[in-house]
């Protein structure tokens, strides 16, 4: 395979297997999103977008941490004082699955929160919106996935398969 990264020639694997390090799976479970102003996130993420506020603890006058996950996600976000050395606001990129782009589109929009119209890619449909300090999020709608065939992929998908029966094979004995 010939990959061109900056128009300079590079190596590029496609992988089949998931890439295992030390023998683990890795899951990202946590990010920290940087604010200024941590009550006004929080009304901003929990009352607005509709994440979980699950966690909101003050821990001393330098760290306060606050745990928000979107309604089902394995991954949530940090806010809070002394969370992060980033910048409030800049945090752009972060992207969630969705299953219908224009019901969240106008849901976020009924909640007040200022959301672009549905941007439709072939890769799938986009809603995008920031938090009051700028930190930039995308809604994807995944485009619908083609049907594997065995002629795609070459073998038969789970539901084209048919099992032949086999019968048990007879063992041969010998006689001494």
């Amino acid at each position: 395979m010939h990959c061109r990264i900056n128009g300079r020639a590079a190596s590029c694997h496609a992988r089949t297997e998931p890439a295992i390090i030390l023998g683990m799976d890795m899951k990202l479970e946590l990010v920290a999103v940087p604010v200024s102003d941590v009550d006004h996130a929080i009304d901003f993420y929990a009352n607005r977008v509709g994440f979980h506020l699950d966690h909101d603890y003050t821990v001393n006058e330098q760290l306060r941490f606050v745990q928000l996950t979107p309604p089902g996600s394995a991954c949530s976000i940090a806010i809070g004082k002394g969370i992060s050395k980033m910048q409030p606001g800049s945090l752009v990129g972060l992207q969630m699955v969705i299953a219908d782009a224009q019901q969240a589109h106008d849901e976020l929009l009924s909640r007040g929160v200022e959301v672009s119209e549905v941007d439709v890619q072939p890769w799938g449909k986009f809603v995008y919106f920031s938090d009051p300090d700028g930190n930039g999020w995308s809604l994807q709608e995944l485009p619908p996935r083609p049907s594997a065939t065995p002629a795609t992929t070459g073998r038969a998908s789970a539901k084209t398969a048919t099992k032949t029966p086999t019968k048990p094979r007879k063992r041969k004995t010998t006689t001494t």
